[in-house]
């Protein structure tokens, strides 16, 4: 299916320099074909930055996260948490136990929110509070949260430095086309031991490697992609102290099996617990910057 929202003259002028490093050593990776329009990858030789170059210009940015993105209705969508809260609920109280083994209570908040649901969890022990770009997404989450909830970024938010004890970034950082300064931003919003928790891939991973230009997360929306060393490196730059790396997620195997239950419909479906099962346990063989999958979750203290 094409999406015809996106049009070939949507990009912004190709970059010449790195985004993350400023190193002028940039490489051609690979062309993304399979969306409309395809759009081209390179790699930093410098920090090893994996990045869309050209990028889609922040009109065509904009116009991703419509009610379309949300309900399936485009190429690139989102799965809708509203239709499976009790499914996703394990997965969201069980990271929320393990923020909890790092800080208790506090402020909390959740960049690129969505619908409110994550938060909504968390409000039974941090004050919750939100960052949503999608107008259509962000009206859902006010009417839930309220005011709490700033339909923007991180470049226009509201709140106050040294004002949160926890900022969660999941699958939100390859979204942005200046990932090092949110980081920046979110660590001035953090009170002194506030925590940091981001969830992206990991593109030293075999997985991404071996698919190559066919990996899944290469889409659209995804204008930036980490691997383990250059995001802990980042995140070492821009301050912050003790850094963990979670392989494939901090929350373990069972939330992510009964979140898999919103897409059972009959009793063969579960078959597809023995792929996920697998995925989890080959997700533990790494050694140094390289795992056997490309899934990662990395809390870092400032």
């Amino acid at each position: 299916m094409i999406d015809s929202s996106i049009k070939p003259n949507a990009f912004n002028e190709r970059l010449s320099a790195c985004p993350l490093c400023g190193g002028g050593n940039i490489r051609f990776l690979f062309t993304i074909e399979k969306y409309t329009p395809s759009f081209g990858v390179d790699r930093c030789g410098s920090c090893g930055f994996i990045f869309m170059n050209p990028r889609f210009n922040d009109a065509a940015v904009s116009g991703f996260y419509d009610e379309d993105y949300y309900s399936g209705g485009s190429e690139y969508s989102y799965h809708d948490e509203r239709k499976s809260l009790k499914f996703f609920s394990p997965v969201w109280n069980k990271r929320i136990a393990i923020i909890r083994k790092y800080v208790k209570e506090g402020n909390l908040l959740d960049v690129g929110c969505a619908f409110g649901g994550f938060l909504n969890a968390a409000a039974h022990y941090f004050v919750p509070h939100g960052i949503e770009i999608s107008p259509y997404a962000a009206a859902h989450a006010q009417s839930i949260l309220g005011n709490t909830i700033h339909m923007g970024t991180l470049a226009d938010h509201p709140f106050p430095h040294n004002y949160f004890s926890v900022i969660t970034m999941i699958e939100l950082l390859e979204h942005l086309p200046d990932p090092a300064a949110a980081l920046r931003e979110s660590r001035k919003l953090l009170r002194r031991g506030g925590l940091l928790v981001v969830q992206t891939a990991n593109m030293d991973g075999l997985q991404a490697r071996v698919f190559g230009r066919n990996y899944a997360y290469f889409m659209p929306g995804h204008l930036s992609y980490f691997t383990r060393q250059s995001l802990t490196m980042l995140l070492q730059k821009i301050g912050f102290g003790k850094i963990r790396v979670y392989y494939p997620v901090e929350f373990g195997l069972m939330p992510k099996l009964m979140k898999s239950r919103s897409d059972i419909t009959r009793l063969w479906d579960y078959r597809k617990w023995i792929r996920i099962a697998a995925y989890h346990y080959a997700s533990k063989i790494h050694f140094g910057n390289v795992a056997a999958t490309s899934s990662m979750v990395v809390y870092a203290i400032k």
